[in-house]
């Protein structure tokens, strides 16, 4: 009993800190299918979805999908602390307990647990006393251990949150430039301007590094995924989503405007959405809801038209943009399941005057007052309702 007691307390202590190193400072993907990350994931994810999922009211639901990556952060650390407290317990009770308990009767499994708690966190109380060299060694490998594992943690909170910082910043810059949330239309309007092709393609040069940065810091801390973004409209899935969603039109059925950086932007992201399901075990979705059926596809090209876009009238146009689609969308599909994060329209669904079309009016107004034509504005009226509504109801935290 009591080997087996040993055995199973250096096992439990091995395999903690075999997954905290995977977890915290081995720079790839870990592998195991019965590692303690993911057991803690698979059984605390699945339940705290189905409970945030049964909210009604949207700001509150997200708010608390919001609470579960940092709260996991947190509890998976206790938990690691609590592997590593019952590990050495098990070993010191196989040794046969052998400890001078201050309280005074025979030390037992409880006393064996309140040395290991306390070396660990390394309190050194001194009110239980070892009585053997073995156990005096083992002590000092797990203050020293206890040592260790905190020094990890505190350098592991500002790796995670500096990726977290720098992944949001992109995703914030977005907002202007596709809308909230971002759909591959209002970014293609958006740089219909002259000039725009080139902005366009320094946009999507620094998504594709964008992408690229995701897929390295998200598959070595697959947690950075449950970390939701600011606001409730925005989310890495669907900034991904939507920049898969634009490269594809741009390849499929736009012309004019350089599609080779379209191309590089796509397979990089794409590469990053498919590595990002397979770490979570997620097979692409192949019945899911097309989100681009035909009516909604001749919405989106006369909504280019109208914008000045040169777009593909072939017959084959929607073939190509349906098999660029084919991809992607079932691995999007998959992790918005899984992340409870919903995809981008390809169309907004209700489409609203953005603060930047006023600013873009005032900029015109700015201009034609500089060629000499004066623009007649009457004191004392009240801006545009957009301006004056602050932040729309598509920037609530």
């Amino acid at each position: 009993m009591h080997i087996l007691s040993f055995i199973a307390g250096l096992g439990c202590v091995l395999s903690a800190l075999l997954d905290a190193f995977q977890t915290v400072i081995l720079p790839r993907r870990a592998t195991g299918r019965f590692r303690l990350t993911r057991l803690f994931y698979v059984f605390t994810w699945t339940p705290w979805s189905a409970i945030v999922k049964r909210m009604k009211e949207s700001r509150q639901r997200e708010t608390a999908f919001s609470f579960y990556g940092p709260l996991s952060l947190v509890f998976l650390i206790v938990a690691w602390a609590a592997a590593l407290v019952i590990g050495f317990s098990l070993m010191f009770y196989g040794l046969g307990s052998p400890f001078t308990d201050s309280l005074g009767g025979a030390a037992g499994l409880r006393t064996d647990l309140y040395v290991s708690g306390t070396t660990l966190f390394t309190l050194g109380l001194g009110d239980v006393v070892p009585r053997s060299a073995l156990t005096r060694e083992l002590i000092i490998l797990e203050a020293g251990t206890g040592l260790g594992f905190v020094a990890v943690v505190i350098g592991y909170f500002p790796v995670l949150y500096g990726a977290f910082s720098r992944r949001e910043v992109s995703i914030s810059l977005l907002d202007a430039r596709a809308g909230s949330p971002p759909t591959a239309v209002e970014l293609l309007r958006r740089h219909s301007f002259e000039g725009g092709d080139n902005a366009l393609t320094l946009l999507l040069e620094e998504w594709e590094r964008w992408a690229a940065e995701l897929m390295e810091s998200h598959i070595s801390y697959p947690l950075l995924c449950y970390f939701r973004s600011q606001h409730t409209n925005q989310s890495w899935l669907s900034a991904l989503t939507a920049i898969l969603d634009a490269c594809s039109l741009l390849i499929a059925g736009v012309q004019g405007h350089p599609a080779r950086q379209a191309q590089l932007t796509f397979a990089m992201a794409r590469h990053a959405l498919v590595d990002l399901s397979q770490v979570f075990s997620q097979p692409p979705v192949t019945n899911g809801k097309d989100r681009l059926p035909t009516e909604r596809f001749d919405v989106l090209y006369k909504m280019l038209c109208q914008s000045g876009v040169r777009v593909c009238r072939d017959e084959g146009s929607m073939v190509r943009l349906k098999q660029m689609r084919g991809l992607y969308e079932g691995y999007a599909e998959a992790m918005s399941e899984y992340l409870c994060m919903t995809l981008p329209p390809w169309v907004a669904e209700r489409p609203h005057k953005d603060n930047w079309q006023t600013v873009a009016k005032l900029r015109a107004q700015a201009e034609e007052a500089s060629d000499g034509n004066p623009v007649a504005i009457t004191p004392g009226l009240p801006l545009d309702s957009s301006v004056m509504a602050g932040i729309d109801e598509h920037h609530d935290f």
